[in-house]
């Protein structure tokens, strides 16, 4: 092998995924406390007692098991939309891309996660930071929306 094509495969080993994927394992359940009433997110309400109802998150958050997955966002193009460096997306390839959803996509060989906008035969790729520019998407790109993300879990 001659350095240059080393010197290639090194940097390209270098590059770190924009999203890491994970396959969902929802053979698992493991139903958790819910609070009975809502939590206050202004004033302190009244304590909380925890009654017998249960969560899964399993349930709660995958509605398509066989068509879901999960991704690690590496990257703040979509600060402002809450989705942040190393949270976690639940996507779902099962549903429609419609104008205004957050979606993973692949284009020209990379996966990025932006808001989708349609505006006419036009599709544009959003993101939510202002230090990113707006992705048109043209005749020429090599481009798939892969997964409408219906979640997003972060770290506190």
């Amino acid at each position: 092998m001659e350095r240059d094509d080393a010197n290639k495969m090194s940097a390209q080993e270098d590059l770190v995924p924009p999203i890491e994927f994970f396959a969902v394992d929802c053979s698992s359940s493991l139903s958790l406390p819910l609070a009975f009433a809502a939590i206050s997110a202004g004033f302190p309400s009244a304590a909380l007692d925890f009654d017998d109802i249960k969560i899964d998150l399993n349930k709660e958050l995958i509605r398509h098991p066989t068509s879901t997955f999960f991704g690690r966002v590496q990257g703040d193009s979509m600060r402002d939309a809450g989705i942040g460096d190393g949270d976690l997306l639940v996507i779902d390839k099962s549903l429609d891309a419609t104008d205004g959803k957050v979606a993973v996509c692949f284009i020209d060989g990379e996966f990025t996660v932006k808001r989708i906008k349609i505006e006419g035969k036009d599709i544009w790729l959003m993101p939510a930071n202002d230090a990113y520019p707006p992705i048109k998407i043209a005749d020429t790109n090599d481009f798939r929306i892969w997964g409408i993300v219906t979640y997003s879990i972060k770290k506190h």
